[in-house]
């Protein structure tokens, strides 16, 4: 979603630089709440702004944003979860999600691939470092807390 928002506010629209684009995920990240929508709501009020509108336009411009961003995904929730309460019964749809759940596995995976490659290279202490958490946190039954801790001790005395 952040590739996204970066494409149309800076490289399609022209409405900051890379340079602002970067303060604003600092901003987001640091804010509480989704990074997604914090990026959304501080995009349109630094568009608005930019453009030379008042500080209270510019929040309208936030607002827009954030609806824009929240408002499809919510509303296909409702619709979804309106079919599913209609045809959770019928053998035809528990079929199909009985085979839509390996592809979101694999959209997963292809996921976790994509972020751990890193200008062609691919990172492969990622998945040693996740098969170990996981045997801690199942095998050993350790706490999550302390699972954080040794993996970046660990990865701070590989990288």
């Amino acid at each position: 979603m952040l590739s996204f928002i970066q494409d149309e506010v800076v490289e399609q629209q022209g409405w900051m630089t890379k340079q602002e684009f970067t303060d604003l995920l600092a901003i987001s990240q640091m804010t509480p709440g989704p990074i997604g929508i914090n990026t959304a709501t501080y995009a349109g009020y630094s568009a608005l702004e930019h453009a030379g509108y008042s500080p209270s336009v510019a929040v309208l411009g936030s607002v827009v944003a954030t609806l824009s961003l929240c408002l499809p995904s919510f509303l296909l929730i409702v619709l979804i979860s309106y079919f599913y309460t209609k045809f959770r019964t019928n053998t035809y749809f528990a079929a199909a999600l009985a085979g839509i759940k390996p592809l979101s596995i694999a959209l997963i995976g292809i996921a976790a691939l994509s972020l751990m490659n890193s200008d062609n290279f691919i990172d492969y202490l990622s998945p040693i470092f996740f098969v170990g958490a996981l045997l801690l946190s199942i095998k050993y039954k350790m706490h999550p807390v302390y699972i954080i801790f040794i993996s970046a001790a660990v990865g701070l005395l590989v990288y």
